[in-house]
């Protein structure tokens, strides 16, 4: 049979157009960490579009290509967690993890169905990219409200020394 007839393809159409509206949202109004999301999010999805098995052979056993740009994507996300001032990215990097680990349930048993085993991979992908739009949202809010909005963790910064202190008198 064939995985990806038509009516498995209305959702991804429906997500490239949610990404595409997601992420032009957050490339405009956002902050530099929606941003980084943003392109993070669209170059990984062309990425796996790109290296996603062909027919037939789509889900069948592990998709090694996704694999590689889930991975490092995943390594995208983590930076951006650590460095940004926000709570979204460990979010959103959360439910990366849960997509990513489909890869490995489908490595341990191959039996696991095609379609279990595409849709464990790509559900997470939706609530992701809600994510990152209610995040350049509430990065708008902040901005209205406070005038400002702190991208990088302060923490994030490399420490020096301290400076000793001084002869008191």
């Amino acid at each position: 049979g064939q995985a990806c007839s038509r009516p498995a393809m209305l959702p991804v159409a429906f997500f490239y157009v949610l990404l595409a509206f997601a992420g032009l949202y957050a490339l405009v109004a956002g902050g530099a960490p929606e941003r980084i999301g943003a392109v993070i999010f669209v170059v990984a999805t062309v990425l796996s579009t790109a290296s996603i098995s062909a027919g037939r052979a789509r889900f069948v056993s592990v998709e090694i290509g996704v694999v590689a740009v889930d991975l490092i994507m995943l390594a995208a996300l983590l930076a951006l967690a650590l460095r940004a001032e926000r709570f979204w990215p460990i979010w959103v990097t959360a439910l990366h993890i849960i997509g990513t680990a489909a890869h490995a349930v489908k490595a341990v048993d191959p039996a696991v169905m095609r379609l279990g085993y595409a849709f464990a991979m790509s559900f997470w992908s939706y609530p992701m990219v809600l994510i990152l739009a209610g995040a350049t949202w509430c990065h708008r809010r902040r901005l209205a409200r406070d005038g400002t909005d702190r991208s990088w963790s302060a923490s994030s910064a490399r420490s020096g020394p301290r400076p000793r202190p001084g002869p008191t008198g």
